[in-house]
Parts: structure tokens; C-alpha cells; sequence
């Protein structure tokens, strides 16, 4: 329902403006039967001689003033709304954490995925609260776990609640990151949101498209995909069954050629200042989404100003309350 522009939470509840309506009514026939029987039973010569000042348009004022109020009162019952253009900072990382199986090397302490997540988590814990945050996980196919937000802890809570499989899919991750940048809302002048992906891994893409269509990708997009090695060249899993061992050496010359032909960086370490790069270089940009914000305080203060005016007057002009 939209009346005048403002839309309503609770529609069904704007059925009381008849009770106000009504008021108004019996004010209306309670007025024209005063005027009847005055003008039945009085000598209108000898009212004018002794009483020449007549309140006139004052006896209506007050009871339209208090009608206003009520019907705000009724407004604001039913919930309303405004379309408003809401400011939403764009800068965002996606950060992308490798689940696969080789991830549970432990040559890396404790294991590489351990370490991947305390990583993220830190750097949770030191990008600026205004810039949007996604995660995206990975092992055969990526998945988009949490889309680009500022809610802290909700990231964090999927960090933890990470878990592993085969395979590794390190284009799909990119691809999924690009999607999910694509969500945040653009600059009232179309520039490109100033975004940054950070992909968390140990290297080598088994599963999906390619790492080059990826790079290819976020190229075009402007986007620069940073690169965090986790392992050494001595790394290996246990694999129950006739596998036993299997070598999972880290491969830092793929991460490395990501990260150099999208403009972004490859890291071996993972400390807190080599994070805050990521982020120092994307800068900051704000976009404007359209957002139904309730404005019920407005129509109550509105409604309460209007009752004090009623109020004011009625006692100036008539020495009681309407």
C-alpha cells in the first residue's frame, strides 16, 4: 500500500482513520445543530449588542488540530515507511580459504588449515570496521559462505566452521569471489567497486576452470587477487587405505603467477602487517542503496506536537482542554 509516497508495515491498521473520520462527523452535525437551535430560539440583534466578539473560526481550530493529531496517531500505528537512499561503504575483500584435503598438512603448525584460519581471523580483526568482508571456501567446488558484509562475527563464525574435501578449486574461488563482488551496490557515478580478493592456499588447482580463465577475469575487473602460500615443499597427508602417505609439497609458483598478473601480491608469511596491505590499497568508496526505513518516531512526534498545539490553543482561547 503507498499513500503519498509512504508505504505501511501494517496497511490493515490505517482502518482506524475511519474512527477518526467519524469525529469529525458528529463535530460537523453537533456544529449545524447548535447553529439550528440558535438561530431558532435566540434574538440574534440582542446577542450582537451584548456579545460583538464571536470566536468564529477559533472554535474549529483546536478540534482540527486534535483530528490531525489522531490521525498521525493512526499513521504511526500502522508501521510506515520511507524509501531512502541509504550510504553503504564498497570497499570489500572476499577472502577465499583452501578446504582440501592437503590443507591438513601439519607442517605448517598446527596444520595449514589451522593456520589459514588464524590468519583470516586476524585480519578480520584489523581491517576497518566500514569495509565489507566475504568468505568464500573451496576444495572440488567453491562455495560462497558469506556474502560481503561489515558483521564481524559472522564471518568469523564460518572461518571456524570450515570443512575439508577433495580436490582443490582455486579458479572457481576466484570466479565465486568476482560474483560476489558483483552484488555490491555501484558508485552513483558507475566507477568499479575498489575490491581486493585474498585466496588462502597450497597451490595447485585440480577441480574446475582453470586458474588462468580466473586471472583472466578478474584482470578485466580491475580486481587484484592476492595470494597467501600455506606449506613447505615437505609436505605430506595421511591418506587411510592403500595410499598411506601422500606428498603434498606447496606450489608458490602458482600462487605467485595469480597474484602477479592481476595485480595483486604473493605472500609465504602471514603476519599482520603483509594483511593490512590487501586492504591499505583498495581505498574506500560509497555506494547508495534504496532501503524502506520505518519513520513511525516521525508521525508520533508529529502527532504529539499537534496534541500540545491543540492543547495551547484551546486554553488561550477558551481557558480549558479540548
Amino acid at each position: 500500500m503507498n499513500v503519498f509516497a509512504v508505504s505501511f508495515l501494517d496497511p490493515w491498521r490505517l482502518v482506524l482513520l475511519i474512527g477518526a473520520l467519524a469525529l469529525v462527523g458528529v463535530y460537523v452535525a453537533i456544529q449545524q445543530r447548535r447553529r439550528a437551535y440558535a438561530m431558532r430560539f435566540t434574538n440574534l440583534e440582542l446577542l450582537a449588542s451584548v456579545a460583538p466578539k464571536r470566536p468564529g473560526w477559533r472554535r474549529h481550530a483546536a478540534a482540527a488540530v486534535y483530528v490531525v493529531a489522531l490521525s498521525a496517531l493512526v499513521l504511526a500505528f500502522a508501521r510506515p515507511t520511507w524509501e531512502t537512499q541509504v550510504p553503504r561503504e564498497r570497499a570489500t575483500v572476499m577472502l577465499a580459504i583452501d578446504t582440501s584435503l592437503s590443507m591438513e598438512a601439519t607442517d605448517v603448525s598446527p596444520s595449514r588449515v589451522k593456520a589459514a584460519q588464524a590468519a583470516a581471523v586476524s585480519f578480520l580483526d584489523n581491517v576497518p570496521e566500514s569495509v565489507n568482508v566475504g568468505l568464500v571456501t573451496f576444495n572440488a567446488a567453491a562455495s560462497l559462505r558469506v556474502p560481503p558484509t561489515t558483521d564481524r562475527e559472522a564471518v568469523r563464525q564460518a572461518i571456524g566452521n570450515v570443512e575439508l574435501g577433495e580436490r582443490t578449486a582455486i579458479g572457481e574461488a576466484i570466479f565465486t569471489s568476482l560474483d560476489a563482488l558483483a552484488t555490491v551496490p555501484p558508485a552513483e557515478d558507475g566507477s568499479p567497486v575498489p575490491a581486493a580478493v585474498v585466496v588462502m592456499s597450497d597451490g595447485t588447482t585440480t577441480s574446475g576452470r582453470p586458474d588462468g580463465e580466473a586471472v583472466a577475469a578478474a584482470a578485466e575487473q580491475g580486481v587484484p587477487v592476492s595470494t597467501i602460500a600455506f606449506g613447505t615443499d615437505e609436505g605430506y597427508i595421511v591418506v587411510p587405505g592403500e595410499r598411506g602417505i601422500v606428498p603434498v609439497p606447496v606450489d608458490r609458483r602458482a600462487l605467485d603467477a595469480i597474484a602477479s598478473n592481476t595485480g595483486g601480491k604473493f605472500y609465504e608469511a602471514t603476519t599482520e602487517g603483509e594483511l593490512r596491505d590487501v586492504y591499505a590499497t583498495i581505498g574506500s568508496s560509497v555506494g547508495y542503496e534504496t532501503e524502506d526505513v520505518e519513520v513511525t518516531a516521525w508521525f508520533v512526534g508529529g502527532a504529539l506536537i499537534a496534541l500540545f498545539v491543540a492543547g495551547g490553543l484551546s486554553l488561550a482561547w477558551f481557558s480549558r482542554l479540548p
